[in-house]
């Protein structure tokens, strides 16, 4: 399969917020001419176009920052300013800097995936290559030719201790007694920071400064303050949701409910429609001639689980009431007689983590079948993902070096035949019966890690970052990079795995747009953020051709088809809660508010578990409101307001002789409470209305800050009333 790109409105002007900052630039190839005056009024004049409060000076000479939402295309975007900078200002030398090599390697991956279709954009074929201390040859090329050169360098070639480290420092021998990194930096490079809250440390800020770039471009999801220098385009979660550019996240939570008398076990599986009734699958413990196990059975009105708990002896802990009373098909829920409610997902009694986890797997893969169903007819190809902290969970090997099943991989196929075999009799598509019986439990799992010198999957090799536990293991990325693309094919010959089973340590650096469910197994704690693993799933789907199943191909459709679906091993609200936590963190140096873009697997539920819990008038008020909220600090609304001020603000002159001169005034301050905004939302509405309408503040403030705020008002009420409308509501 060979991945198709078509051009994208915001990519595009994500190139342009950086090329038009040096507008008026000779084609000379070298540093600007341009005064700096002139630069900073033209990043200013890109900000403002942006939504972005202006910057006071130029932030070095020179930094601009793009923050872009994980999986809307951000290697793409600053690979095509590479060809753009190229076009306009003969600029072609250039070193993408990257925290990892997991990321190194995947955006040599982009490089080469994208080269064909940025050749027949521009005309020209783009050279690239891998830093190696040990391949010379290449760094002498890249400083010398005139080709549009660049070099892909992960951060610890130069900034760590080790032996290669060291060489990019050393004059060497085979190198002309010269040092590597003169060598790079004669080329004056533009350098681009990938993911630079995690590149630059204090140590490593430094060591940059040795490749003398004259321009910095920085590119990240999740910028730190101290790494944001002259930001020229911001697309964040909320935009990138609202433009239907990510997937849609789901959580399927597996929520535990206590109840402690006799210990009581039941696993409410699902809910479902059988000839025309509704009907649970449950899991619960059985007393059989080989003592107690679990046991999978589909459920009605009236059935009694002690009853059939055992063939002689029974399950003395569903005596008490575990009569089915009701099943809710619209609210995904059960009820028993003795009062205790289950929604699809729950267990209840003590379980041990390998049960969860268990529990957790066969989520997956129903989650995985229910997807696929949907989708296989359309030519898209699903994918589940699952993260874990040790390799042995996953593959042993004995003595002889034989490889064996861990633990995961033998839960997965039990659970993966039994969930397959029962889906056959619920699948309509014939075709799509067809490809499921062709693919075997066996061989629609694999495993991507490091490989040792033995062939063998290891957690980490000599020299990894144990801090960040991230290999350093060019093996652990190679074969999940390269089978990016076979990985999306429907052909069950050609590519039977459907289930990644991958290292913690592969959160950066590696997504696939078809990646449906993701899944965390964890045998304790993890310091892998919510963040990152879902960041792995975003990126839209695509067909069999190659395709991006975007707004412009399913219109409404985008997201009923792309959702991303996450397991979680706690309650929707618990998981909801810890990803709102990073995402108010992350967002907190931009004073903007926690946002959620997430929604339960049943929303009802969801919303009955939060009314209970909330006792204030004003959260009462509040759950009126959708599960996804859209804060208004963004471009396009604040682009509105500022609109509305320049058409309609206008101060009477007589208003204007009976201002008050002696008062001073808070401006930002009472229209943030006249508002309910941050107040850096309203000093960017104010930074971008015309010079003439602001000057009315200084004429008459009161009056100034009274049409301010109603006009500002009446364009917050315009918004909610169209989120209403789309919503339905």
């Amino acid at each position: 399969m060979k991945l198709q790109f078509r051009h994208q409105k915001f990519q595009e002007k994500a190139v342009r917020a950086v090329v038009d900052v040096f507008a008026g630039c000779p084609d000379a190839g070298g540093i600007p001419e341009l005064s700096d005056d002139i630069i900073l009024e033209q990043l200013n004049k890109v900000q403002r176009e942006n939504g972005i409060v202006p910057s006071a000076r130029l932030e070095g000479r020179y930094n601009l920052t793009v923050e872009m939402e994980t999986g809307v295309g951000k290697t793409y975007t600053y690979i095509k300013t590479m060809f753009e900078l190229n076009k306009h200002y003969g600029w072609n030398k250039f070193i993408v800097i990257v925290p990892s090599i997991a990321i190194r390697e995947g955006v040599y991956k982009s490089f080469e995936i994208m080269r064909e279709h940025f050749a027949e954009e521009y005309g020209r074929k783009i050279r690239y290559f891998i830093y190696n201390s040990f391949q010379l040859s290449e760094i002498n090329s890249f400083q010398s030719d005139r080709f549009l050169h660049v070099m892909i360098i992960n951060a610890q070639a130069f900034s760590a201790k080790g032996k290669d480290a060291r060489r990019i420092y050393m004059k060497l021998d085979e190198f002309q007694s010269r040092r590597p990194i003169d060598v790079i930096a004669a080329a004056r490079p533009i350098a681009i920071i990938d993911e630079p809250q995690s590149v630059e440390g204090k140590q490593t800020r430094q060591n940059l400064k040795e490749f003398h770039p004259w321009l910095t471009l920085r590119y990240s999801a999740t910028h730190k303050p101290d790494s944001i220098y002259n930001m020229v385009y911001r697309l964040d979660a909320i935009e990138a949701y609202k433009k239907h550019l990510v997937k849609k996240i789901a959580v399927k939570g597996i929520g535990q409910v206590d109840y402690e008398p006799g210990n009581a076990y039941v696993y409410l599986e699902r809910i479902q429609n059988s000839e025309d009734l509704p009907s649970a699958v449950i899991e619960f413990h059985y007393n059989g001639m080989q003592g107690i196990y679990q046991k999978t059975q589909k459920a009605s009105v009236g059935f009694d689980l002690y009853a059939h708990s055992g063939d002689c002896a029974k399950v003395g802990a569903y005596e008490n009431g575990f009569v089915v009373k009701h099943i809710d098909i619209q609210d995904n829920s059960l009820e028993f007689k003795n009062g205790i409610k289950l929604w699809a997902g729950d267990v209840m009694g003590r379980i041990s983590p390998e049960q969860m986890q268990r529990l957790q797997i066969r989520e997956t893969i129903l989650s995985h079948l229910e997807r696929e169903k949907q989708l296989f007819a359309k030519g898209i190809k699903v994918l589940s993902l699952f993260f874990i902290d040790e390799v042995a969970n996953y593959r042993t090997y004995d003595e002889t070096g034989l490889s064996q099943k861990g633990l995961f991989a033998t839960i997965f196929e039990e659970e993966y035949e039994k969930i397959a075999e029962r889906a056959q009799d619920e699948i309509k598509n014939e075709d799509y019966r067809n490809y499921l019986s062709k693919i075997p439990a066996a061989k629609t799992h694999n495993g991507y890690f490091s490989i040792d010198r033995k062939g063998r999957m290891v957690n980490q090799a000599a020299g990894d970052d144990r801090k960040n536990r991230v290999s350093n293991d060019a093996s652990a990325y190679d074969l999940i990079m390269r089978d990016k693309e076979l990985l999306l094919d429907l052909d069950p010959d050609i590519s039977p795995v459907r289930f990644i089973f991958s290292h913690s340590a592969l959160r950066e650096g590696w997504d696939n747009p078809n990646v449906f469910q993701i899944c965390t197994l964890k045998q304790s704690s993890s310091d892998v953020r919510k963040r990152q693993e879902v960041g792995r799933g975003l990126r839209l789907c695509v067909n069999q051709k190659g395709e991006r199943m975007d707004a412009d191909v399913l219109g409404a459709e985008v997201h009923r088809i792309n959702v991303l679906t996450v397991i979680a091993s706690e309650s929707y609200d618990d998981f909801a809660k810890g990803l709102q936590q990073e995402l108010a963190e992350e967002a907190a140096d931009r004073d903007i508010s926690a946002f959620r873009i997430l929604q339960p697997e049943n929303a009802r539920r969801y919303l009955e578990q939060y009314q209970a819990s909330q006792k204030e008038t004003k959260n009462r008020e509040n759950l009126e409101k959708p599960v996804y909220r859209e804060d208004l600090d963004t471009g396009e609304w604040v682009r509105k307001c500022i609109a509305s001020l320049n058409d309609r603000l206008h101060i009477s002159t007589q208003m204007q002789k009976a201002r008050n001169r002696e008062q001073k005034y808070d401006l930002i301050g009472s229209l943030a409470e006249k508002t309910s905004l941050t107040r850096k939302t309203v000093l960017l509405i104010l930074t971008g209305i015309n010079k003439s309408v602001f000057e009315q503040f200084r004429t008459c403030p009161e009056e100034f800050i009274c049409q301010t705020a109603n006009l500002i008002n009446e364009q917050k009420k315009e918004q909610a009333e169209t989120d209403d409308r789309c919503c339905g509501r």
